[in-house]
């Protein structure tokens, strides 16, 4: 989910740069069942997009190739049962495991060259239901609509078209908002630091049957450390992981969640759109990180956090995407596990990372 500006010709080479660099952060996020006739683009079609230069890396997630599993728990404050009767959302703990992750078809990316960071989650309560979410740093996302989104994955495909950019950007403009973060906004020094949006809407309804329409965000306790350019380049190409690895060796890392209700008329169905800062919110709990595992020998590695996989109490509102990234990330997953040979299920093979 993103926004931003820019349409004058003299700064359509930036522009171009900073779209390349966005593109990583908002594939994962992008795809849908149904948002185009199936004769004209499928979610194999998209997932094949994906693919750098050289093909994709196999028996890898075709983005977000790179992270590292972790596990702990959920504790509830019991706060949000009121907009919810999902059972992770009454008071108590709860097992949670997930994934920190880079934005990146490129799982030997080095850290410092790739702006946007995710996680995704996997919450279970006791009776077996699952929240499953996938979230990313970025505020808000790229552009407003599925449609807009093929656009920009086209636009970007024709590197011999100088205006494809341009006319991508003139007709999508709350793309600059998105390019403007992508381009200003700096690096934290950890993923502990990081505070992770679901950018989506969906719907919480609580026992009364009573809807509210949410959006959500876990936000770091440790306090941000903002990482200058000379900075990232002292960073090893895998500092994340191994900053993260050593900060849960030694104390637990905790993001408390909070969730943000709409006003009517709020936008609920365009993520590139971020609502006031003045609406109610909700502290539902913390995620305590507990323990941190390498994905080629962690839980996480054949976990598929499809945005739709979840509790009685919560919904798919009417934003598009959730619908999307569930059948890319299904093509994604069966791909990856079908080349289970080709993934190094070793540290040595880059830490499945």
């Amino acid at each position: 989910m993103d926004d931003r500006p820019a349409t004058r010709s003299s700064a359509a080479g930036p522009i171009v740069l900073i779209a390349a660099i966005a593109l990583v952060a908002i594939v994962a996020f992008a795809f849908t069942a149904g948002w185009l006739a199936p004769q004209r683009v499928t979610p194999a079609k998209l997932v094949n997009a994906l693919a750098p230069p050289g093909g994709p890396a196999l028996g890898y997630r075709r983005n977000h190739a790179k992270g590292i599993c972790f596990t702990g728990t959920f504790e509830s404050t019991g706060a949000a049962a009121a907009l919810s009767k999902a059972p992770m959302f009454a008071a108590g703990s709860y097992a949670a495991m997930g994934r920190f992750n880079l934005g990146t078809a490129d799982p030997k990316a080095a850290d410092p060259t790739v702006r946007v960071r995710g996680v995704g989650l996997r919450v279970v309560a006791p009776d077996g239901s699952e929240w499953r979410t996938a979230m990313i740093d970025a505020p808000f996302f790229a552009v407003s609509t599925p449609q807009a989104f093929y656009g920009l994955l086209q636009a970007l495909g024709r590197k011999d078209d100088p205006n494809a950019m341009k006319s991508f950007i003139a007709a999508n403009p709350e793309f600059g908002a998105f390019a403007k973060w992508i381009s200003t906004t700096p690096m934290t020094a950890s993923f502990a630091e990081e505070r992770f949006n679901s950018l989506d809407s969906f719907l919480f309804t609580n026992a009364s049957g009573n809807t509210s329409t949410v959006r959500w965000s876990f936000v770091p306790v440790a306090k941000p450390e903002l990482l200058s350019a000379d900075d990232l380049k002292q960073r090893g190409p895998d500092f994340l992981a191994t900053d993260i690895a050593q900060r849960v060796a030694a104390a637990p890392q905790r993001w408390n969640l909070v969730v943000t209700v709409a006003n009517p008329g709020d936008p609920s169905a365009d993520p590139s759109k971020p609502w006031p800062d003045d609406r109610r919110t909700v502290t539902a709990g913390t995620l305590v990180v507990t323990g941190i595992q390498q994905e080629a020998d962690g839980p996480c590695r054949d976990v598929n956090f499809d945005p739709t996989v979840l509790p009685a109490g919560m919904h798919v509102s009417d934003d598009p995407f959730p619908a999307a990234r569930s059948a890319a990330y299904a093509v994604s997953f069966d791909r990856r596990t079908a080349e289970d040979k080709y993934y190094p299920h070793t540290q040595a093979g880059g830490n499945g990372q």
